[in-house]
Order: C-alpha cells, then sequence, then structure tokens
C-alpha cells in the first residue's frame, strides 16, 4: 500500500484519510489539533476498532460524528500512548496492557495530560480512560480483526498483520522528536531497524501521517545526526542552533526543546 493512496475527507476541523485494503479499510484522522494528534480506525465488516484516542473536546465531536455518519459499530479502543479525553465514546471497550495503564495514569503520559491541562484549558479533556481489558503481549482479536501487542518501556505498539502495517508512538521524518538521550536514541534505531527487516507497507503513529519504510530510514539517519551534534555541543543551546541548522526544514520545534533537556539535564 502507497502512503499516497487514499481517499481524502474534508472534515470541519481536523481531515480523515481513508486507505482501501479490501477487507479492512484504515481511516487515518489527523486532529489539526496543537499537539498534531492522530488517531486510526480500522474498519471491517460494519464493525471499528480505534487505535488511541483524540483529546480536545471539538476533536472528540468530530469523531464520533464520523463514526456515526459512517455507521460504524465500535468495539473497542486501543489506549496505548495517549490515555486523556475520557469523554469521548465512553460506553466503549478500552484495551491497553498494565504498563501502558500506569504510564497514563501515574507515570510520564499522565504528567504530559496534567501539563496540557495547564497550557490548555478547558478545550483540552484531561480526564483518563478507565482501561477495561487488559492485554498481554502477542495476539489478540478484537472486533474481527488480528492484532500483534509488542510491549514497550512505556506502553505499547500494535501489529496489524492483515494490512501489512504497525503503530508506534512517534516517527515523523520532516520533524523533530522528543528523543530522551542517546540511549532512547539508540533503543529507536534498533525499532525502526526491526520494522524495515519485517517490510511493514505502513508504519503508523500518534503524532504524523502514515508513512513508509523509506522515511524510517530518513528518521534513522536524523536519529545518528542528533547523537552526532549532542557529543560535540557544549550545551543545550548549541546543541538546539546545530539542529535547527542541520534540519531547517524541519517542525515540531518544542520536541527539539525537549530533547535538548534530556541531552543536556
Amino acid at each position: 500500500m502507497n502512503k499516497n493512496t487514499y481517499q481524502k475527507v474534508a472534515l470541519q476541523k481536523g481531515e480523515m484519510h481513508i486507505y482501501d485494503f479490501g477487507a479492512i479499510r484504515l481511516h487515518a484522522y489527523q486532529t489539526h489539533d496543537p499537539l498534531e494528534d492522530e488517531v486510526f480506525i480500522l474498519e471491517k465488516a460494519g464493525r471499528a476498532v480505534l487505535i488511541e484516542a483524540p483529546c480536545f473536546t471539538d476533536n472528540e465531536r468530530e469523531l464520533t460524528d464520523y463514526l456515526q455518519r459512517q455507521n460504524l459499530l465500535v468495539d473497542g479502543m486501543l489506549l496505548a500512548y495517549h490515555m486523556a479525553g475520557a469523554a469521548f465514546l465512553p460506553e466503549a471497550k478500552k484495551y491497553a496492557t498494565p504498563n501502558a495503564e500506569e504510564y497514563g495514569h501515574r507515570g510520564g503520559g499522565r504528567a504530559l495530560i496534567d501539563q496540557f491541562q495547564t497550557a490548555f484549558g478547558d478545550c483540552f479533556d484531561s480526564g483518563i480512560h478507565l482501561v477495561t481489558c487488559h492485554l498481554a503481549e502477542g495476539p489478540v482479536i478484537i472486533g474481527g480483526i488480528d492484532f500483534i501487542i509488542t510491549t514497550t518501556p512505556d506502553a505499547f505498539d500494535i501489529e496489524i498483520p492483515e494490512i501489512n502495517a504497525v503503530y508506534t508512538h512517534m516517527l515523523g521524518h520532516d520533524c523533530h522528536s522528543i528523543v530522551a538521550g542517546p540511549g532512547h536514541a539508540d533503543a529507536t534505531i534498533a525499532q525502526l531497524k526491526m520494522f524495515m527487516q519485517k517490510g511493514y507497507s505502513l508504519i503508523l503513529t500518534s503524532h504524523y501521517t502514515p508513512e513508509d519504510l523509506k522515511d524510517a530510514q530518513t528518521k534513522i539517519d536524523y536519529l545518528e545526526q542528533v547523537k552526532a551534534i549532542a557529543a560535540q555541543s557544549q550545551d543545550a543551546s548549541a546543541f538546539k542552533q546545530s539542529v535547527r541548522a542541520a534540519y531547517p526544514q524541519y517542525s515540531g520545534d518544542n520536541y527539539l526543546e525537549m530533547t535538548a533537556g534530556f541531552f543536556f539535564a
């Protein structure tokens, strides 16, 4: 599946990119919210499984309306890295691994939710989803769709064999990412190399449109360069200046600020 082969549906705030795999359709929802969140709907035989949830109130309303117009029965939501937005589909089953639940309710994910509530106010839904179904590592079937769960240090990634795709938190081939030091960079590089070895058609992430293996290689090169620049920089200011000079067209400067904080704590 080519990442650019989709039907585009413009919504009032966000937009939907629909990929048709035959038995399964993937609806990739660009929220256009301040965090550039992405939510994915996997549709099969009139049923739907969501990966992540919107966390701004206008996106919650917009995506609820879209699901109703599509006559999709939601069988569950896989909540990995984004646990905010509890007002969205409160009656749906919420799936997560125990470590993702800990991350979202009491760990680093919860800390981010608290920060976003302070930054954005009432337009941000800081309510945290209650996990109703715990996931174990390995295969699981939800809504008639096969998934393979892989735990990560914070949460979990999701392989979707029927469409030869994988979901992880971040990629973004032309934007900065949160890199929590050289060890985190090396772990991400190893993960992306594994994606390339498995030959996924699409890589889905919660902060970018679907990407492909060329994008994974671009990100590997970026992470290696970030590590090299950090090793040569005396402080965070010099590091940020050098990274911006190396990647002048990259978006996500707020993520670069966070990366600098990790490398130069």
